[in-house]
């Protein structure tokens, strides 16, 4: 990896690592290992790990405003308090399904990505989730409810729905996304966009899924960064850090034959840009 800057965060062997997302408050960056059930935390300062088993297959977990964390799980959305107490906000089972990914918007809501075991076309959705557990479907129907996020002035999301190779963007009001249309395409034998962030330039930043790459796309829609990666399946990008500005990658070794050794670990790409400070949920 010498000349690329990219270095290992955390060494692991995640089946499916994701979500990576910075903790401002504890200093410290958080992601999941989806099918190990796993909630990992890392300390870059100090090299601290901690590793949480959860209730269910989790496919995000994100800081909440009065400590703990929200968790989106197999059956629904998960609240851990402060003091590690588990308990259910939303428990919603449906037979095949489980949570994928997740982000908080601006005001505190979680939107709430789902997919089917089976990979079936039809079988996720993508769900806003409020403080108080109300439930709003926004898209009741995806493949793959994947990288969420928003624009700096936070009038634009951003969504993936994997199998449709696209990032769409939406126009949002703080609550509602409507005009959903195609903002980013990843060609044949590039990958599948999966997880994404948005810098503070209002870029958008994507994992390619069996892409082996993660590429950011300036605010109008340009390709103008591509960043080479050793493992074939990186699956979500985060900045973290103090100051926002390293970029923290994700990555898979499911359905790998032969895996890189540093498939499932963590990276980080140190000086990539500048993040946005996130939002913690609110409930």
């Amino acid at each position: 990896m010498s000349g690329t800057g990219l270095d290992v965060a955390v060494r692991e062997q995640a089946e499916l690592g994701e979500g990576p997302t910075w903790d401002p408050v504890g200093g410290r960056l958080i992601w999941v290992d989806i099918v190990a059930a796993r909630v990992h935390t890392y300390d870059p300062v100090t090299g601290l790990r901690t590793v949480m088993a959860t209730e269910q297959h989790v496919g995000a977990a994100k800081p909440r405003a009065g400590g703990g964390l929200v968790v989106h799980l197999r059956d629904g959305i998960g609240l851990y308090g402060p003091d590690g107490a588990f308990r259910w906000l939303v428990h919603d089972r449906e037979p095949g399904r489980r949570g994928n990914d997740g982000a908080v918007a601006p005001d505190g809501a979680l939107w709430a990505g789902t997919m089917r075991y089976d990979g079936a076309e039809t079988g996720g959705s993508l769900s806003r989730i409020a403080p108080d557990g109300t439930v709003t479907p926004v898209l009741p129907v995806v493949a793959c409810g994947n990288g969420i996020g928003w624009s700096p002035d936070e009038r634009l999301m951003y969504f993936i729905d994997t199998p449709t190779r696209r990032i769409d963007v939406f126009d949002f009001d703080g609550e509602h996304a409507v005009n959903r249309r195609p903002f980013a395409t990843i060609e044949e034998g590039a990958g599948f966009p999966d997880g994404l962030t948005v810098d503070a330039d209002g870029a958008v930043w994507v994992a390619l899924w069996d892409g082996a790459a993660v590429r950011r796309y300036t605010a109008d829609g340009s390709l103008d960064r591509v960043v080479g990666l050793p493992v074939r399946r990186p699956t979500a990008c985060a900045f973290g850090g103090a100051d926002l500005r390293d970029l923290y990658i994700s990555t898979a070794r499911t359905g790998l034959a032969a895996p890189h050794p540093l498939s499932g670990s963590l990276l980080v790409l140190p000086d990539a840009g500048h993040g946005m400070p996130g939002t913690a949920f609110a409930g």
